[in-house]
């Protein structure tokens, strides 16, 4: 029945990150022990501070729709935060708040391009920023780049791959898959390339900026020249373990925040009003009430690095923020495991799978087909174990 459907929905790709965590259910209820290491999803319960505020919000009946860009006293809230923890001054008619920083993300493609714009994606990148640009019937382009500088592109790079119609390129530093991160010099490099385009804007996705291990976290939008055409994105997902919260946002030029307002408004109006009241306890509060998350991440990183690097074959870097590690398999391709002749990042994902009932993600959904996504938000027990069974296939 596809030829019913719009061809909008024909020619969008199922989330890979998802189907795999679909698969691996799906595993798991035919009674297979799978370990999943697919998700983007922290391990730990939402912290006990913001489970009181939304507790709180219950008690004083906050349960009307709210406002389609959010609670003045959240976007008030985003305003300091934005100036406490990335130098960024925004109004609040400058902050969107939405369903989850990927409805930000969406409802910006949507209200700046056009069909036939084309939107820079350095790879790898997040797999929904490919999807989102076909949505709106523009060109992705990808800029490549690999394990051996860190998946990091060079201004070289990013000019040659700029046209009359490039409209947008999307940042997303601390990186989902890789965890690599731009630094203050790196992105001002960048930075010197766009000054030259003005008809270009940027989405800087810093959805993982407080999950860093040392490395400063230094905001797109922070550099002068680049201010008014930055469209910075964030939310509480990831550092505050609120996936399920659903709260995404933005701050942008004020002619910007009208339009996704705009946008909202017709899709799916406020965000949640419980999990609003939460959130304003949750972005006022000290970065060092999650510190205790950050630190176990990082101890996780090591061990999985120390694991991995026993591999034969395994490349690995050292990411410097999320939880992801991204080694590049590529030395598996052409070989033939447990009867599976590894071809490409899909198969030796789905091998792992199949055969050690560990779940990951290809390389190639995130536009880098030589390597894996594995996720370290799990416990020390289950990473332990799922190499252990890696190791066993391989070996």
């Amino acid at each position: 029945m596809s030829n019913l459907l719009s061809d909008r929905i024909n020619s969008l790709p199922v989330s890979q990150t998802l189907a795999m965590a679909a698969k691996a259910r799906e595993l798991k209820l035919a009674g297979k022990d799978i370990i999943s290491l697919s998700l983007g999803e922290p391990d730990f319960n939402t912290p006990d501070f913001i489970k009181d505020a939304a507790i709180e919000a219950i008690n004083q009946n906050y349960n009307s729709y709210t406002p389609v860009d959010g609670y003045a006293e959240l976007k008030e809230a985003i305003c300091v935060k934005f100036k406490r923890d990335n130098n960024l001054e925004y109004q609040p008619n400058q902050i969107v708040v939405s369903t989850g920083a990927k409805q930000s993300i969406a409802n910006i493609a949507q209200v700046l391009l056009n069909p036939g714009d084309e939107v820079l994606l350095p790879a790898p990148y997040w797999v929904s920023y490919s999807a989102i640009a076909t949505l709106c019937e523009a060109k992705f382009v990808e800029i490549s780049s690999s394990i051996d500088n860190d998946f990091k592109i060079t201004p070289e790079q990013l000019q040659a791959a700029i046209t009359p119609k490039t409209k947008m390129i999307f940042f997303n530093s601390p990186n989902n898959p890789c965890g690599s991160m731009y630094n203050e010099e790196e992105y001002r490099a960048l930075a010197a390339v766009l000054e030259k385009h003005p008809h270009i804007y940027i989405l800087s996705d810093e959805i993982y900026e407080h999950i860093n291990y040392g490395t400063e976290t230094f905001s797109f939008a922070s550099i002068e020249s680049m201010y008014d055409r930055t469209i910075t994105v964030n939310g509480l997902a990831k550092a505050f373990a609120m996936t399920g919260w659903r709260i995404g946002y933005i701050g942008a030029p004020v002619w910007i925040a009208k339009a996704c307002n705009k946008m909202q408004g017709q899709i799916t109006s406020g965000a949640n009003c419980i999990a609003q009241r939460a959130a304003i306890t949750a972005v006022l509060a000290p970065i060092s009430k999650i510190k205790y998350m950050v630190d176990e991440f990082k101890t996780r990183r090591d061990m999985v690095l120390e694991l991995l690097g026993e591999i034969d074959g395994f490349k690995l870097n050292i990411p410097d923020g999320a939880f992801y590690v991204f080694p590049d398999i590529s030395a598996f391709f052409g070989k033939t495991i447990k009867g599976t002749k590894i071809n490409t990042a899909s198969d030796f994902s789905m091998l792992l799978l199949e055969e050690a009932n560990v779940a990951t993600v290809t390389g190639e959904a995130f536009g880098a087909p030589a390597c894996i996504r594995m996720s370290y938000a799990a416990s020390v027990e289950q990473l332990k174990e799922a190499i252990n069974r890696i190791k066993d296939v391989l070996s």
